[in-house]
């Protein structure tokens, strides 16, 4: 097994890196056009063993020759032969998924068969092998994608470190093309990545100190302590996976791919149902795609719609059936984060019961807003009500994810009740893994995050931060990009002998 550091923020993988674009846009000058998609694949599967997976490899491969095969055997068979075309369904949803929730399972009662753990990006490449196969089986994808390219699909080495989750018939063709070098989308995919060091390093790092020590088992505090370790950690999270897909989409924008945004301001959402519109976009969108519209549609539910709708009328029955297919989708998003008990409430379950309850009461709370208050519903001091209240609600979620166990997450709420009395430790603040160097570092960090992505979300049209800087005069606009690359390197948290902390969401 080779065990070789390829994190992407370690030298070693910039080093990969460097050697893949040089061979990626100069290979084909010296073929004729041909060879860059090898040259990718094969960086791909080199990374796989690089990573420290070693055997473990023959899962994505497997995975994708089961997929290859039965995406073949599905377009050779007439529609008609639901029979044999759901042969291959269930087939390789036996492959894809029982890999997925066998090592799930075997996570939560910490097994490590022969010492490994699961296969790297196990999540990731099982949905985006088994979306493209549910495609093709709904006919929304051709399929025809040869060998070579199911591999790749499937295992392009950025995506299985954290996603996003792509979608085939989106993102399998680029693959076949020329990418000739193109100064702009090089540069932009450059800083693209520069931009996910900060985060990463910088202010991720940092914030990881102050939560590990307010979390550690046996630390004792109480009261806001406990929320401000949350809240911290609710940005650790955020900039750790959203740091990442910087690192990797700014990679593929310099190789001239093209991959699906996955973050969008998450924390500015008035309800929940927007959070998951603006968080982790592509699994969200791929759980509505591929698990909530099916259920709808599957004959369980829609018999079951019709006695609810019999029973309750259409409104409420309507209801009750939609939220009863939710709990399934929600119990899946649990799930995917982790088999542990405190993953399916904290990430699944918990926000089942938000929307539902949102929903149920929503009228009530409209009609007590413009009747008895006289308030303007659409007012912006309810919406910034609203943005506090989900933030809220979500960092609940976010104890479940963080603690040790469902037990020591909820002891930390219980501890973290208002009427408890928050005690300081000796030091106070600066007792809490940072010195005050180190908190001015991290403040001046989150102050400049904060205005580049609310900079970002206004002009989303195309006038965002790097089109801004890319009009100023050179000088200004190299003087801006060094002084972030020197912000970056002196200021981050690495040194000799330096691996960066694994992202959050790898080996998902």
């Amino acid at each position: 097994m080779l065990s070789w550091s390829m994190e992407l923020t370690s030298f070693r993988f910039l080093c990969f890196f460097a050697l893949l674009l040089f061979l990626w846009y100069f290979l084909p000058v010296l073929t004729g056009g041909r060879g860059q998609r090898m040259v990718l694949l094969a960086a791909s599967l080199l990374y796989y063993l690089f990573a420290g997976n070693g055997l473990l490899i023959l899962f994505p491969l497997t995975s994708a020759l089961a997929t290859f095969w039965c995406v073949r055997g599905i377009t050779k068979t007439e529609k008609t032969d639901t029979r044999r075309r759901r042969g291959f369904l269930i087939f390789l949803m036996v492959v894809l998924l029982g890999s997925l929730v066998a090592f799930k399972v075997m996570g939560y009662f910490g097994i490590r068969p022969g010492g490994y753990g699961a296969p790297l990006g196990l999540s990731f490449y099982t949905f985006i092998l088994l979306g493209y196969f549910l495609d093709v089986y709904n006919g929304i994808d051709e399929g025809g994608v040869d060998l070579a390219g199911t591999v790749l699909g499937g295992m392009y080495f950025p995506l299985m470190t954290s996603g996003p989750i792509v979608r085939f018939k989106d993102f399998a063709g680029q693959f076949s093309l020329r990418h000739r070098l193109q100064y702009d989308a090089l540069v932009f995919g450059l800083q693209r990545m520069l931009w996910g060091f900060f985060k990463q390093l910088v202010i991720s790092q940092r914030l990881g100190k102050i939560v590990d020590t307010v979390y550690a088992a046996g630390s004792g505090y109480t009261g806001w302590y406990i929320w401000l370790g949350t809240v911290c950690f609710a940005f650790q999270l955020y900039t750790n996976f959203s740091g990442c897909m910087d690192i990797v989409l700014g990679l593929s924008e310099a190789l001239g791919l093209s991959l699906p945004e996955n973050f969008r301001l998450p924390f500015l959402s008035r309800t929940i149902s927007e959070y998951w519109r603006r968080w982790h976009i592509t699994l969200g969108t791929w759980m509505r795609d591929m698990v909530f519209y099916p259920l709808l549609r599957s004959r369980f539910f829609m018999e079951q719609g019709k006695r609810l709708t019999a029973r309750f009328g259409k409104k409420t029955g309507k209801k009750l059936n939609t939220w009863g297919a939710m709990f399934v989708l929600w119990l899946s998003v649990g799930f995917w984060h982790g088999g542990a008990l405190k993953y399916v409430i904290g990430s699944g379950l918990l926000h089942w019961l938000y929307i539902v309850v949102g929903e149920a009461t929503q009228p009530f709370f409209t009609k007590l807003l413009s009747e008895r208050l006289h308030l303007d519903p659409k007012s912006r001091f309810l919406d910034a009500l609203r943005v506090i209240r989900t933030f809220f609600l979500v960092c609940v979620g976010f104890v479940f994810f963080r603690a040790d166990s469902t037990g020591h997450a909820c002891l930390l709420l219980f501890r973290a009740l208002p009427w408890k009395t928050a005690v300081p430790p000796d030091g106070g603040l600066f007792a809490m893994g940072l010195g005050w160097i180190e908190w001015g570092v991290l403040l001046i960090s989150l102050v400049i995050l904060i205005a580049v992505e609310l900079i970002n979300e206004k002009h989303s049209d195309g006038g965002g931060i790097r089109n801004r800087i890319a009009a100023m005069p050179i000088a200004i606009r190299w003087l801006l990009w060094f002084a972030l690359l020197f912000y970056v390197v002196l200021l981050g948290e690495y040194g000799p002998g330096y691996s960066a902390a694994e992202f959050i969401y790898r080996g998902f």
